[in-house]
């Protein structure tokens, strides 16, 4: 399995804190926008999912909002073979 991921976060943002402080917790390394800093990566998030919302992390181009959402996700998928 070889998804290709990237999370959509700001630094202050409470979710995206959730879900950062989870995956250093597991040891996870995915890509990281933070759309505050980066105009392009709210663009370009907008344009994937239709919104401006973080936490969002963008699997294989579909978005999976909700920071309990994608936790599950990476606990059901990266974690404990």
């Amino acid at each position: 399995m070889a998804e290709e991921l990237t999370l959509y976060h700001y630094m202050s943002c409470p979710y995206c804190q959730r879900v950062r402080a989870y995956l250093e917790n597991s040891g996870i390394s995915v890509a990281m926008k933070d759309i505050q800093r980066d105009p392009a990566a709210r663009d370009a998030l907008i344009q994937i999912g239709g919104k401006g919302q973080v936490p969002c992390l963008v699997i294989d181009g579909q978005a999976l909002y909700e920071s309990s959402d994608i936790i599950d996700w990476f606990t059901e998928n990266l974690t404990k073979d």
